[in-house]
């Protein structure tokens, strides 16, 4: 793991503990919204989007799975 996806993992970390102490975040869907925070900090970091998806693909999917 490169040096500035360590540093997107610890930032998308704090962000989503400080998401779960005001209860907008629980634990039935960490997953879903550790996976979007994440990419999105990697975006704004890095220029690039993580993963094979554009933000706008994943959305589509999550709006089509509720």
């Amino acid at each position: 793991m490169e040096k500035s996806e360590k540093q997107v993992l610890q930032v998308a970390k704090e962000v989503v503990i400080k998401f779960i102490e005001v209860g907008r975040i629980s634990p039935s869907n960490f997953g879903q919204n550790f996976d979007v925070i994440y990419k999105d900090i990697m975006r704004t970091i890095t220029g690039q989007t993580a993963g094979d998806g554009s933000r706008e693909a994943e959305l589509a999917e999550r709006a089509d799975a509720e």
